[in-house]
């Protein structure tokens, strides 16, 4: 690495069948046809032949068959009805399902979603969960209608620490436990985590996830421990104990201790492109020592329930993988519990819908995760066991598994000793364990002139919008799904960075000012001195799955916010520590630049004094905690180094897997690290994302009225004045991955995708781009509707009528349209130039609905409207 630096210091929709006219005169068109990314070697790997499953090693079950618990089981189904062992098989989400129908369906499980709560309150109490478990559970027990007691199990994705529950001890997100290196700290989280969410009565957690992430890309990467197999195996091993005790021991499953998953089975982390639920194309070898390492551990822990992934392995859906799921996981790799499926994951199997899939009952799913159409799922269900579809033998199987989970878990005699106990959420205990977790998790990357520690009794400037901020620094996952619409009362008991600056600054009798825009007074500081040193914390902001999921790894591409604030700093030769905060390895030469010292914080969650620990020395000027933590991912040199894992035959990374400095490394990192963003080396041109999911930096979502400004829509819902356009976040295929726009018609409006730094997008114009984007028309326009492309400055926009085309669409059906970007160039945008990457502008009446909006290179030639040069 030495050398290195040295170096450095020197240099799924229905496309139109047809060719889509736009009625502007054009005459080059031509059909699109839909992309295959299965290819006939890929193809292979899924035939019957070519599975190899000697790559997988062979293992025994990790707990002996208990004749008594095997016993009951078969008491307990000989004596249940067809209906009310598919209940079993039914998991439906708290916001669809009550206690009443638990009791008249027999439903086997529940779950909360992220960002449900009981009562659909935010603040309900610990006692508030642990109520409604309460009535729940009452309720699968009721036999008033002759059908068997079984308790319910009740699952929540307690990923990084209870984090649904307000007050709860948020601990570091995966990505940063992966860089302390700890596996011994790994099951006290596991441990802590696991009575926290005991005490509200919750029986099963959603976690570990044991992804190998390959693409930094993937929006899920904080939710991985790293890159390396052997690191993901270490944790998955000790988190599992963490969670259900160990399984030698009267620990295990004890109340205290919960059911664990392991998730998600299998190769999530390794989707092309690193796109949420894409397809994972490798070998099966591939697919075994690399993707599945940690899923070996779980199992040989005793994890009882494993969670099977949205993804495709070589064009096949694990949801639907009979090999994977049965004769991998159950029988060569012996595990006993039961497969869950993840949120409606069972509907992209092919030939199935959510409602209905057995397909993948009859591949090995064993409980189907279902939100509102859990009835017409456990319906039709049950008639595809009459009719012989799905065999009566998987039916009895798939309960059998669910049965000695829930015998294992006692939760038939609801043994729960801390539920509804004070004392123990968000206690000291667990969070001085989350705060180890944040000092051992930071990596220093870079710290010129030993500029930390920082002597905390000097003049210290805190600046960033990360500084003073727990929501984003415990990241996705956290209170809400996308971690998102939080405020400081939200995290009772937690610590921002900021304020763990502030109490080892003033314990020292040193001086902190907070300023986020890095902007001072005269007098701020008491002696009217100038900083001695700026600690700048900025970063990602939160997101979760695949509203993570990004086009490039350049951290603010197109708005450089943070850049200019470091620029401003510097400009006044004040020293400047960067505590980055993200969810996965980004580019980030320009601000690794202007930084003195550079420290790669990750999502520490609640403990954010733990940052305080390790930056700052104690009041007699000595250090109170060295950096340990090491890199658990590849940190790129390139901005074209979106795939970079310390396996690859060219492994050139600006910070190599396992880099992390200490107090006693003299190392110097250039400051005249590359800074061309288009230097792709042997890479190409990525898409340009504008909306896929959400809008996507630098670009946000507006409504635009003429004479008014410009409206932000921040949040799921927002609309202009009269509600005359409105704009919801709505379903196409996942969560939240579309917007439904609504003009009225009272006046004309247009809803856009605006950027207050203008961008220059030429080069998709030189190679040949399109634009394209997924449409439903719900109303047919009345009156003129045009797309645009439009320039910071007057009169170089261009406007497209679009009438014509959204008339000929099918009426609620998706569709995709695309068109050449040329098109929009010979209407007059100036793409060198760009400030609207898209605007949808309607003189009246239309109801619509658009996903997926991106520029895509190359995609000319494919594009439904052409133009010439």
């Amino acid at each position: 690495m030495k050398n290195r630096i040295g170096r450095l210091n020197e240099g799924r929709v229905k496309r139109l069948a047809s060719c889509v006219a736009l009625a502007v005169g054009l005459s080059a068109c031509s059909d699109a046809n839909q992309s295959n990314t299965t290819t006939p070697e890929t193809a292979q790997q899924d035939s019957a032949t070519a599975n190899s499953i000697e790559v997988w090693p062979a293992l025994q079950p990790a707990l002996p068959r208990d004749e008594k618990v095997e016993s009951r089981i078969t008491d307990l189904l000989s004596r249940m009805t067809l209906e009310e062992k598919v209940g079993q098989m039914m998991q439906a989400e708290i916001k669809s399902i009550t206690p009443e129908e638990v009791k008249q369906y027999h439903i086997g499980s529940i779950l909360n979603g992220g960002g449900t709560f009981p009562n659909n309150d935010k603040f309900a109490t610990p006692d508030d969960w642990r109520q409604l478990a309460d009535d729940y559970f009452a309720a699968s027990m009721d036999t008033s209608d002759g059908g068997a007691a079984i308790p319910i199990i009740w699952g929540s994705d307690a990923v990084h620490g209870h984090n649904n529950v307000i007050g709860a001890t948020l601990f570091p997100h995966n990505i940063g436990l992966g860089a302390a290196r700890d596996p011994e700290l790994i099951r006290r989280i596991g441990e802590a985590t696991a009575r926290e969410v005991a005490v509200t009565g919750v029986d099963w957690t959603f976690a570990p996830t044991i992804a190998v992430v390959r693409d930094d890309r993937w929006g899920r990467t904080f939710e991985s421990y790293s890159e390396d197999p052997e690191i993901v195996a270490a944790y998955a091993r000790e988190m599992i104990k963490g969670i259900q005790g160990d399984k030698t021991s009267d620990e295990f499953l004890d109340g205290r201790h919960l059911v664990s998953a392991a998730k998600h089975f299998v190769g999530d982390g390794g989707t092309t492109r690193g796109i949420d639920r894409g397809d994972t194309a490798v070998s099966e070898k591939e697919l075994a020592e690399i993707h599945a390492a940690g899923y070996i551990t779980a199992l040989e822990s005793g994890v009882q329930s494993v969670m099977a992934s949205f993804n495709s392995w070589n064009g096949k859906r694990l949801h639907g993988h009979k090999y994977l799921l049965t004769d991998v996981l159950k029988e060569r790799l012996g595990f006993d519990g039961f497969v869950v499926g993840d949120w409606n994951g069972h509907r992209f199997v092919e030939g199935c819908t959510v409602d209905s899939c057995a397909q993948a009952v009859n591949a090995g799913l064993d409980m189907f995760m279902i939100t509102a159409e859990w009835k017409a799922l456990l319906k039709n269900t049950i008639s595809q066991v009459k009719s012989g579809e799905i065999p009566m033998s998987r039916i009895d199987d798939a309960v059998s598994r669910i049965l000695r989970v829930k015998i294992r878990a006692g939760l038939f005699e609801r043994d729960r000793p801390l539920a509804g106990k004070n004392g123990i959420l968000g206690n000291a205990e667990h969070r001085a364990i989350a705060r180890e977790a944040v000092r051992k998790s930071l990596v220093l990357l870079k710290n010129n002139e030993q500029l930390l520690p920082i002597d905390a009794r000097k003049n210290i400037l805190v600046a960033g919008n990360g500084a003073d901020n727990i929501s984003k620094q415990s990241g996705g996952w956290t209170i809400s799904w996308q971690g998102t619409g939080n405020t400081a009362e939200d995290f009772p008991g937690a610590t921002s960075i900021y304020t763990g600056i502030k109490q080892a600054v003033d314990s020292a009798g040193g001086e902190v000012v907070l300023s986020e825009n890095g902007e001072l007074a005269k007098d701020a500081f008491s002696n009217g001195a100038k900083p001695d040193v700026a600690i700048v914390v900025y970063g990602e902001e939160p997101y979760a799955e695949w509203h993570g999921d990004i086009a490039s790894i350049e951290y603010q591409l197109g708005s450089k916010a943070d850049q200019e604030l470091l620029q401003k700093l510097k400009a006044q030769d004040i020293p400047v520590v960067s505590v980055f905060l993200s969810g996965r390895p980004l580019w980030v030469n320009k601000e690794l630049n202007l930084s003195d010292a550079f420290v790669a914080a990750w999502l520490p969650g609640s403990e954010g004094a733990g940052v305080a620990d390790v930056l700052l020395t104690d009041s007699e000027g000595n250090k109170r905690y060295d950096f340990t933590g090491q890199l658990s991912f590849s940190w790129p040199e390139q901005v074209h180094q979106t795939v970079i894992n310390r396996s690859d035959a060219e492994y050139q990374p600006l910070f190599a897997y396992g880099y992390g400095l200490n107090y006693g490394s003299t190392t110097q990192v250039a400051n005249n690290l590359n800074e061309n963003g288009e230097s792709y080396v042997n890479g190409e041109l990525e898409d340009a994302w504008l909306m896929v999911s959400r809008p996507r930096a630098p670009w946000k979502l507006y409504i635009e009225e003429d004479g008014a400004e410009l409206q932000w829509v921040n949040g799921n819902l927002a609309s202009s004045a009269d509600d005359n356009i409105v704009v919801a976040s709505i379903d196409m295929l996942s969560q939240e991955d579309a917007r439904a726009l609504t003009w009225k018609g009272l006046r004309a409006g247009s809803v856009v995708l605006h950027t207050q730094k203008p961008q220059d997008l030429s080069r998709y114009l030189t190679e040949g781009s399109a634009l394209t984007l997924e449409i439903r028309v719900d109303q047919a326009p009345e009156a003129a509707v045009s797309a645009q492309i439009n320039c910071a400055h007057g009169g170089c926009s261009g406007a497209l009528p679009l009438q014509s085309t959204l008339s000929k669409l099918p009426i609620g059906e998706w569709s995709e349209v695309s068109i050449d970007l040329q098109c929009f160039a010979a209407a007059g945008a100036d793409f060198t130039n760009i400030s609207q990457g898209l605007s949808l502008h309607s003189e009246g009446k239309l109801a619509m609905a658009v996903a997926n909006i991106k520029f895509v290179p190359g995609a000319r030639e494919q594009a439904q409207v052409r133009c010439e040069s």
